[in-house]
């Protein structure tokens, strides 16, 4: 990769999990009230045709990985599981109230924190409440996140006779010194254990998370890590770039400095060669920072142009309407995203007074809608096009000269109003996404909120 373009386009940006992201809602505006609307009328258009999708989030973990940014509570007393599991199931009746007619699931991930913190049986009782108030979409999906160190064949075995078939392993890095940086020490036999259990209990779909951009992390630490990945062949792996975000409050990033991590060139350099790796191995490239074999349903789903991004990543299937449960968790309804409140305590509380524990979200207008068309398509099919729009990015000069630069550095072709990302242009997916940002580009943030793109 040319020196001069990351130079050049190593900005701050978002990844897009949602348009608009998260700095940018309206939340001075937004009202719960609001948000039961966009999700009841979100919910009558699709329910019976495609279903929803649930995203629970359990926050516990008994120890800090101080590489997270994701929201946490660190405790080793596991008397806190019944009160929390007995408070999503309280926030689901609240919601089953509010829908007009029986939910249909497509999709459920139980993600963290650290899910397989709760015993089996406690995740038992959680997911046994929620599927027998609710029916199956065809082809639905369960996933979850699992810790290789405490995942245990219960584990495995509880959530595969309620439906689970796809399960994701945080792996990062296998340098003992890079684990303990992150204090995150877990050996490859841990993981393999992990792995080998969910084979032979049926799981059809086994992901691991693997991350570049790691404090003291070389490229030769990548090339040994993707060597032992290689050795257990995954389903799935999501290949994240490290996002350094020390700024945001609690997120634990204080083990090490910014002087131990990798250069922006060397932290490209290791995608680079970990890519090579991963094609040479037989798997695709998916997206932004996914790899997957041909038999995998997101390989499958990019080749159909089915697939989908939202705050659980990719995925295989879009719904249009996906509700969050559980401290901090973002539901999305399309037309409005709703995020619920951070404290336990608060969540707990509001709960007991018959309230969704929202505390702050977006309504989208029309313009909204269409840029987060638009950055879909480029996340998803790298491509997109305006031909039939409303929105008239001729009269958005701003947008048309920074497609024009891309186009001119070679990342992409643009005719006919529409643009395709070249190959040369994928890494840079996050800035081409950022043309079509014109919330950021109204109101460009007066300190960083974003972590870099390269």
């Amino acid at each position: 990769m040319s020196q001069s373009l990351i130079n050049k386009y190593n900005v701050s940006g978002p990844r897009y999990t949602s348009y608009p992201t998260v700095p940018y809602w309206n939340s001075e505006t937004f009202s719960l009230a609001q948000w039961k609307d966009s999700l009841k009328r979100s919910f009558r258009e699709s329910n019976s045709t495609e279903g929803l999708s649930l995203y629970i989030h359990l926050p516990f973990c008994e120890s800090l990985c101080t590489f997270c940014g994701c929201h946490k509570r660190i405790t080793k007393r596991h008397e806190v599981e019944s009160p929390y599991i007995n408070a999503v199931l309280k926030e689901w009746s609240l919601y089953l109230q509010l829908l007009e007619g029986k939910p249909k699931i497509k999709e459920l991930h139980l993600g963290g924190g650290t899910p397989t913190f709760f015993s089996p049986e406690h995740l038992n009782l959680l997911i046994s409440g929620l599927l027998n108030t609710s029916d199956l979409a065809e082809d639905y999906e369960f996933s979850f996140e699992g810790h290789p160190n405490n995942t245990t064949e219960a584990h495995l075995q509880t959530l595969y006779d309620l439906g689970f078939r796809r399960v994701s392993y945080g792996v990062q890095d296998y340098n003992i010194n890079i684990q303990k940086a992150i204090n995150r020490v877990q050996p490859f036999e841990n993981v393999k254990r992990a792995t080998d259990l969910a084979r032979k209990i049926g799981y059809t779909s086994v992901g691991h998370d693997i991350i570049f951009g790691l404090p003291f992390q070389t490229e030769a630490d990548v090339i040994e890590t993707i060597n032992k990945t290689e050795a257990l062949m995954p389903d799935r792996i999501a290949f994240y770039s490290y996002a350094h975000v020390p700024w945001i409050k609690g997120n634990g990033q204080r083990g090490f400095s910014d002087t131990d991590l990798p250069t922006p060139e060397s932290k490209r350099q290791q995608y680079e060669t970990g890519k090579k790796h991963f094609e040479k191995a037989g798997y695709v490239e998916i997206g932004m920072d996914h790899f997957a074999l041909k038999s995998d349903s997101l390989y499958k789903a990019m080749i159909n142009k089915n697939l989908h991004r939202n705050f659980m990543g990719y995925t295989a299937s879009k719904t249009q309407a996906m509700i969050g449960l559980g401290v901090s968790s973002i539901s999305d309804s399309w037309y409005g995203f709703a995020q619920n409140v951070k404290s336990n305590e608060t969540y707990y509380s509001l709960l007991e007074d018959n309230i969704i524990p929202v505390v702050k979200g977006h309504i989208l207008n029309n313009e909204d809608l269409t840029l987060r068309k638009h950055i879909l398509n480029l996340m998803c099919n790298f491509e997109t096009s305006w031909i039939d729009d409303a929105l008239n990015f001729e009269e958005l000069p701003d947008v048309l000269i920074k497609l024009k630069e891309f186009e001119s550095d070679g990342l992409l072709q643009f005719e006919l109003k529409q643009v395709t990302v070249t190959e040369k242009g994928k890494p840079f997916i996050r800035n081409i996404c950022m043309a079509f940002d014109l919330l950021l580009q109204r109101k460009k943030p007066e300190t960083q909120l974003f972590s870099m793109t390269i």
